[in-house]
């Protein structure tokens, strides 16, 4: 009975109240303080850096107060000039914090060679599937008169004929002649 009694005694109730007021203030400081620690609703918009040069995004991320890291640059896309912007995470348009590091993926100056694989008397098929296991891009089909329908006749880079085994640069476009399977 006692307990109870001091449960409800002025100097309990006091203590209590005090302590109430004191936490109250320190919750209330605390959500002041993380609020202005993490900037809080301040966001920065982030530039759409696809296709831009180097001195172009280093310029754009310096005045949204943003960094940048580059993640990778084995993807290679002929579309793009050298050293451009191909892919950066966060996207284009995404809220950020200042000083918040945008990941870069940019397209390499020198991207490499491959080696023509011999695809020559096999189907259009392999033949494809060759090429872009090799890295290299499709270009033109065409056809001439030949017992082998959809067989691969020669190959063909930037208008000349290529034999197998040559070096070229990866994504290059390898245009195929085919036989119709007329024996004309």
């Amino acid at each position: 009975m006692n307990l109870l009694k001091y449960f409800f005694s002025k100097y309990f109730l006091k203590q209590l109240f005090s302590a109430s007021v004191v936490i109250g203030f320190l919750i209330f400081f605390l959500f002041i303080f993380l609020n202005l620690n993490t900037n809080h609703n301040n966001h920065i918009i982030v530039p759409n850096l696809i296709g831009s040069q180097i001195e172009e995004f280093e310029k754009v991320l310096f005045e949204n107060k943003l960094t940048y890291e580059v993640v990778d640059s084995t993807l290679y896309n002929p579309d793009f000039p050298k050293y451009s912007v191909l892919e950066q995470m966060p996207l284009a348009n995404s809220k950020v914090k200042k000083n918040r590091k945008i990941y870069l993926t940019i397209n390499p100056y020198n991207y490499g060679n491959v080696v023509i694989p011999n695809v020559i008397q096999t189907t259009k098929r392999s033949a494809i599937s060759a090429l872009l296991a090799s890295d290299l891009e499709l270009g033109d089909v065409s056809y001439v008169d030949n017992i082998g329908r959809d067989m691969v006749i020669e190959l063909s880079y930037k208008g000349e004929v290529v034999v197998p085994g040559i070096m070229i640069p990866k994504k290059s476009k390898i245009d195929l002649v085919l036989g119709n399977g007329n024996n004309n």
